[in-house]
């Protein structure tokens, strides 16, 4: 069948409620997700189906639900917000439960535990005296009206049936509830009242105790008969292991005589607490269980069953009377007819009668419904769909994710399983698609906190694989599956998230030879770089390191400095410079100096420096001494006198006028 997609999602209804997706569906009525556009909150809208805008009985119930349900304000009662009319149709906002119901509960996990199922129960007959004591009969009390929110809190919801006060059938002519949950006077159409609200209870609690109802058949007329006809079983028959008081508090619930139950929603309570505080349940109820087991409850007239009259028995020893001889001369005595008319009569009586209530429950079931809807959640779609075409419905397969329901199983349907429709209506089963997918966030760069965060949203898992890295710590650095990938709704993805740098000590290898400061340090996870440096140290010796000691990133580069001895200087040429200036030169360049004499050739070279040591340009350790040689130039001595004879002296000569004064 194709798929169809609901018309109504992504909607304003009413002009008001934005219609966010479906929550399921129900014999009469669809329940969606929305957003209340006034209030800024969200509800559950119920909206009942087309097909029944226009029936005034359905209208009649819808509107009974909404106005019986609105006056219940209690914390186990699902509350209702708004009703009305609206596109056609009639509609109920309620509040919204974000979970599953007591039904979906069962048929994941099973039978629950005695404590759970206590527990439960006890939410709902609190639910339940709350009603009663205001006057409403729910009278379709089921699991599948029982949701369980957060913290384990049960909302009783689903009011369409709900009378105030006791009354007759629940609708003119018909009979309203689900088959596997109905009381027995239900059944027969009688006067309803608490007691059958608290039957219904004993059939969910028989259920949560042992996973199954106590009465089940092919049909509804079939199993409506077992609730008016079977005696109830213990529910430890099904289920070992169940105490025997609850044993007790069950069966009085499901006596057939409503006299013989428990009369209000306290009484039963009572009864559950004392089990959850280890005493024994009331005298009564231990009496009442008692009577229910042995078939000492009070049966109507309808349903007592008469035995046949047994055959004469042979008398002691086997030997039979001996037949009758005509001959005998004396006549048998003749045996009246008239006590097994009167035992015929009562046994046809009794028959008439107890076909006469199968009859009246037969006819006013089919006119309810004329055809029984079969139960498929939880069926593979091929088979569902296959039973379904053999009871004679159309099928319209609709398909949505689901993290709960396997993949081409039925999820829901729609109407319900046991209602009544027309043969050859529409059954609307919603079907697995499997998980639901979901697009993966990108969270590559952010803190582990806040990608989680997104991960969470996406109803994704996660696993975290720390590695070191240059990014600060806590910092997403990779994302297996990549952002934007889709993939199934709580599937795990893999984050690298960074712890840091790797720090670790870094070895001390001063005054270690550079061939051992270098293993030291790689042997250490460090890459190394040398310089040569000069120093006072012999050469190949490490002088010293960058950093020196504390902690570093494993695997970066610890730089050592490696002596090449001490650092030489070049001597400064002073050859043909005066001594002085010599000896200024080299005390600058840092040199000490040592002059000494060579002989001079010539007067100009007395004083200048004729020859160094070491040479000009040589390279020697600073502060060195440079000898320096000083030309002294001495003066030749003169050659031997020899003696000349005396010269003649000149005669003496007039002298000058001025002269002559002078000496004067």
């Amino acid at each position: 069948m194709a798929q169809t997609q609901d018309s109504l999602i992504d909607t304003v209804f009413d002009g008001r409620y934005r219609i966010v997706r479906r929550l399921g569906a129900g014999g009469m009525a669809n329940v969606y997700l929305a957003e209340d556009a006034e209030l800024g909150r969200r509800v559950a809208i119920k909206i009942l189906n087309e097909r029944y805008a226009n029936d005034d009985l359905f209208v009649e119930r819808f509107r009974r639900e909404a106005k019986s349900a609105a006056g219940l304000s209690h914390p186990n009662i699902v509350s209702i917000y708004d009703r009305g009319e609206a596109e056609g149709t009639y509609y109920i906002a309620m509040e919204v439960i974000e979970g599953r119901s007591l039904k979906e509960q069962i048929r994941m996990s099973g039978r629950l535990r005695p404590a759970q199922a206590i527990a439960y129960a006890r939410q709902i007959l609190a639910a339940l005296r709350f009603a009663h004591r205001n006057g409403i009969i729910h009278r379709d009390i089921k699991p599948h009206n029982i949701l369980i929110g957060p913290e384990e809190r049960l909302k009783v919801t689903d009011f369409g049936i709900a009378r105030a006060g006791a009354s007759q059938m629940t609708e003119a002519g018909s009979i309203m509830g689900t088959a596997q949950y109905l009381s027995p006077e239900q059944a027969r159409g009688g006067e309803v009242g608490a007691p059958a609200d608290l039957y219904s209870v004993g059939v969910v609690l028989f259920e949560m105790l042992t996973g199954e109802v106590p009465f089940s058949g092919d049909s509804p007329v079939e199993i409506a008969m077992k609730h008016v006809n079977d005696p109830p079983r213990p529910p430890s028959a099904r289920a070992p292991g169940i105490p025997a008081d609850l044993d007790r508090i069950v069966v009085r619930a499901l006596a057939k005589n409503p006299a013989d139950r428990y009369q209000t929603a306290e009484e039963m309570d009572s009864d559950l607490a004392r089990i959850e505080a280890g005493l024994p349940i009331a005298r009564e109820t231990a009496d009442a269980a008692t009577a229910v087991l042995a078939g000492a409850t009070s049966a109507t007239a309808a349903t007592q069953v008469l035995q046949p009259p047994r055959p004469p028995q042979a008398p002691p020893g086997g030997r039979r009377p001996p037949p009758y001889d005509p001959y005998s001369d004396r006549k048998r005595r003749r045996r009246s007819f008239l006590p097994w008319l009167v035992v015929a009569l009562l046994l046809a009586a009794f028959a008439a009668a107890g076909y006469y209530v199968y009859r009246q429950i037969d006819e006013r079931l089919q006119e309810s419904a004329p055809v029984a809807v079969p139960n498929v959640e939880g069926v593979v779609q091929s088979r569902a769909v296959e039973r379904l075409e053999a009871e004679g419905f159309e099928v319209d397969v609709q398909r949505e994710p689901s993290s709960e329901v396997e993949k081409n199983v039925v999820i829901d349907q729609d109407p319900e399983p046991g209602a009544r429709v027309e043969k050859g209506s529409t059954v609307v089963i919603t079907v697995s698609s499997g998980l639901p997918q979901v697009d993966v966030p990108r969270v590559v760069g952010l803190q582990l906190q806040e990608a989680t965060s997104r991960l969470s949203d996406a109803k994704l898992r996660w696993q975290v694989k720390e590695v070191f890295s240059q990014e600060d710590s806590g910092i997403v650095l990779k994302q297996t599956p990549a952002a934007g990938e889709q993939v199934a709704e709580g599937s795990t993805v893999e984050l690298r998230v960074s712890k840091g740098q790797n720090l670790i000590d870094v070895p001390n290898v001063v005054g270690l030879d550079e061939g051992t400061a270098t293993d030291t340090l790689t042997g250490a996870g460090f890459k190394v770089s040398s310089v040569s440096t000069f120093s006072d140290q012999e050469a190949g010796i490490v002088v010293g390191q960058n950093p020196l000691g504390g902690q570093a990133v494993k695997g970066s580069t610890v730089e050592i400095q490696v002596s090449q001895g001490p650092e030489l200087a070049a001597v400064p040429g002073v050859i043909g410079l005066s001594e002085g200036d010599a000896t200024a030169a080299l005390q600058a360049s840092g040199f000490g100096v040592n002059v000494q004499d060579l002989v001079a050739n010539s007067p100009e070279e007395d004083g200048i420096v004729l020859d160094q040591d070491p040479s000009e340009g040589s390279s020697v350790d600073p502060g060195s001494t440079i000898t320096i040689y000083v030309g002294r130039f001495t003066e030749p001595e003169p050659p031997p006198v020899t003696e000349a004879p005396p010269a003649e002296e000149p005669a003496p000569q007039d002298a000058p006028e001025g002269d002559q004064g002078a000496n004067a």
